[in-house]
């Protein structure tokens, strides 16, 4: 080739708008290859974001065809099939955006170095959050590990302006062979529940603007109000679009900055929401042991139960709480959780159940199509008590208050629960379209009878706090 062109590998970053690895190959004047790799951080997500990215990736595709470019398709170890297309194509550099998850960090390393080390350029770009890890730090020079001056700290810093989507890329002469999407099957795994989340999953790039369109115009005046009840359209459902980078956190800081700026209520409310997962990624990038280790040394000593028949029944939305299960219903309805209902259901399993957290944290890995390592894990352990800045440790949800609080007339529970409906809604009865065969359920079953009594759970779980987390404090 007369050119030689530039690899852009795309990972979390699923869109054009934006994007600054694609930014820099289109600016290079260089023919530019867009790449994703079916890669092992790929292969070890759970089966619903293993899917949703899969749905990802395919409109990526089309926006690529679009741009009479194409998106290249290759499943293997990421540094093997970044030198096989080097070797194919005569590329010259190899960009991406960098993500900070510790597999990612040492799968970036490793390819980084080895490309290096063969004499091509190979670079990362930020993108993925607002500002650097490195860049955030207390005075002391330390990561921030509490909430709240890590907001204030952030909320004075500009993360800079957005980058346009290329109106053109250089082609290439000769493409590289691709895979095919559908020999992947990435969705094969979620068996019967691909289908039921496909009607409700909001995928691409183009969606994601129009659901952050939509949110500001329709939605964020009655944010800060309506966010904590989950039967309220009242929340922007950006979660998944985040998750797999189809739309940037700059993009959508920017959009809440302009409308809190114009005196928009509910917009400062949502900021400090984005701020809460910018928190969560700064965390895991400087304490990489978060995702299974308690935050808290204190917590190592607490006889948390590993998986168990209690926890089987908390998975199935069949614990009798019916807050609890029209929570884990939604995540099988639709692949997401409203929060107020994950913090619900987080406590009532390492609470109510004294179950591991890291049991509830792997099952939500399973199954949400908005997955998130670093959000999930702090929240987890925040629930649990074992976390940086974490709840109480004694603060125990009251399942039957928090639904009488914010689900006053039951609309959430009714629209996921069937059992005892004369008429169930279609999202009620697509619970039993979605979950395994094996578990034998059906709309004609008897809703169970509670796993255990909100007072004889509270009192048990603070008695072994008592015992475990004081002693260890004193």
């Amino acid at each position: 080739m007369a050119q030689k062109p530039v690899i852009v590998w795309f990972r979390r970053d699923l869109r054009l708008a934006d994007n600054a690895a694609l930014r820099d190959a289109s600016e290079s004047g260089q023919p530019v290859i867009p790449v994703f790799i079916h890669d092992e951080t790929v292969e070890a997500l759970g089966a619903a974001a293993r899917w949703r990215i899969g749905e990802g990736v395919s409109a990526l595709s089309d926006s690529f065809s679009a741009l009479d470019s194409r998106l290249v398709l290759r499943r293997g170890r990421a540094l093997e099939v970044l030198q096989g297309l080097i070797r194919e194509t005569g590329a010259q550099s190899v960009l991406w955006n960098r993500v900070y998850d510790p597999a990612g960090i040492a799968r970036d390393r490793e390819v980084k170095a080895e490309l290096r080390s063969g004499a091509t350029e190979a670079r990362s770009c930020p993108g993925a959050i607002l500002f650097e890890p490195w860049g955030v730090a207390t005075r002391d020079g330390k990561p921030y590990s509490v909430f709240s001056p890590f907001w204030r700290t952030i909320r004075a810093l500009d993360p800079g302006t957005t980058i346009a989507p290329p109106v053109r890329l250089q082609p290439l002469s000769e493409w590289p062979q691709s895979e095919r999407l559908s020999e992947w099957d990435m969705g094969a795994a979620m068996q019967c529940g691909r289908d039921v989340i496909a009607r409700c999953a909001c995928v691409g790039e183009k969606a994601a603007q129009k659901r952050l369109e939509d949110f500001l115009s329709d939605r964020l005046d009655r944010y800060a109000e309506g966010r904590d009840f989950p039967a309220l359209p009242a929340t922007s459902g950006l979660s998944e679009n985040l998750a797999w980078g189809e739309i940037s956190p700059r993009t959508v800081w920017r959009a809440a900055i302009a409308a809190w700026e114009a005196g928009r209520p509910g917009a400062e409310k949502f900021l400090s929401e984005l701020g809460w997962r910018e928190f969560a990624w700064h965390l895991l990038y400087h304490n990489p042991g978060m995702e299974r280790a308690n935050w808290r040394p204190a917590w190592d000593a607490f006889p948390w139960r590993d998986d168990n028949a209690d926890a089987e029944r908390w998975r199935r939305g069949m614990t009798g709480e019916p807050f609890v299960d029209a929570a884990m219903r939604e995540m099988y309805v639709t692949g997401r959780m409203h929060n107020r209902a994950r913090m619900v259901a987080a406590s009532y399993l390492t609470k109510h159940l004294l179950t591991h957290w890291r049991v509830g944290m792997d099952w939500f890995a399973d199954c949400l199509i908005d997955w998130d390592p670093a959000a999930n894990a702090l929240g987890w352990q925040w629930v649990a008590g074992s976390g940086p800045d974490a709840a109480p440790y004694f603060r125990v949800f009251n399942p039957g208050t928090q639904a009488v609080k914010f689900d006053p007339d039951g609309a959430y529970r009714a629209r996921f629960i069937a059992e005892g409906q004369s008429d169930p809604p279609r999202s009620a009865l697509a619970y039993f379209d979605a979950v395994p065969r094996r578990w034998g359920l059906s709309p004609d079953c008897d809703y169970p009878d509670p796993v255990i009594a909100h007072v004889d759970g509270r009192v048990r779980a603070l008695a072994v706090y008592g015992t475990t987390i004081s002693a260890r404090a004193k």
